[in-house]
């Protein structure tokens, strides 16, 4: 475990921090690279019980004590507040950062081979609504998400700290295309409910009282909603019943209520 103390934010050690804010940029350079960033003790340390491997630590000196037990051999960087701040994007204040090697994804017939409740994620954007509805998934007994290619990444840095980290301890998997990924689902035997503002679509109670043993939860984007091709690979549209004028939940707030009811 070195600990290694660099002034310079331009030193090529600590290129996996460079420009964190940059959303473009990460999620290109983060997949490619092989590496996704953990932050915060907390969220380090249950990357780390899921079995994820650390590249590199990068912490400023009131927080090395946090992660002298998490690094094993890994190089631990300890920089000033302004350098911190000028490599990253912003200031650092969650405490420590981890350059944490991004582990392989699993074929979708494997991840949802022997689930019951599995939430399917199409073409949601925003790291944060990704990260809370893992983290619902996580928590009401999801067995595994699936994610759309277009879908934001899981492990980028917002997704992981609003996940609080369940992002590592749920099986999930990016899906292929529809016409590949509904096979697949018939093949696992899932039933595929799609939750949608639709004439067609049943109330979630009664969809629930003669719910199907196996059950893909399927989300859309905010806005856009579902694209035609998942609307045509659900077998059921289903609704949550609303009140006050109001016609839907933020999609996270809205898979957290289906997930409870659809529990196993």
């Amino acid at each position: 475990m070195p600990v290694l103390r660099i002034a310079e934010p331009t030193d090529d050690r600590l290129a996996d921090y460079r420009n964190l804010t940059d959303v473009a940029l990460r999620r290109i350079l983060e997949p490619a690279g092989g590496l996704y960033i953990a932050e915060s003790a907390k969220v380090i340390s249950r990357a780390l019980a899921a079995g994820h491997r650390p590249r590199s630590f990068l912490v400023q000196e009131k927080w090395l004590d946090d992660v002298r037990d998490l690094a094993g051999d890994a190089p631990i960087f300890v920089v000033e507040d302004a350098v911190a701040e000028d490599l990253t994007g912003y200031a650092v204040h969650r405490g420590a950062l981890a350059a944490m090697h991004r582990p392989a994804l699993l074929p979708m017939p494997e991840v949802i081979a022997d689930a019951r409740l599995v939430l399917i994620l199409e073409d949601i954007v925003d790291h944060t609504n990704v990260g809370a509805a893992f983290r619902a998934a996580a928590g009401l007994g999801a067995d595994a998400v699936v994610i759309s290619p277009r879908c934001a990444d899981p492990l980028y840095r917002r997704s992981v700290r609003v996940s609080m980290g369940t992002v590592f301890q749920i099986p999930w998997t990016r899906m292929p295309a529809w016409r590949d990924a509904r096979g697949i689902l018939t093949d696992a035997g899932m039933h595929v409910a799609a939750l949608a503002l639709n004439e067609k679509a049943v109330p979630l109670d009664d969809f629930v009282a003669s719910r199907p043993e196996r059950v893909a939860l399927l989300m859309g984007a905010e806005g856009d909603g579902l694209s035609r091709r998942a609307l045509e690979a659900a077998d059921s549209v289903v609704t949550i019943p609303m009140a006050g004028g109001v016609d839907s939940l933020n999609v996270a707030a809205a898979a957290a209520v289906a997930l409870w009811a659809l529990r196993p």
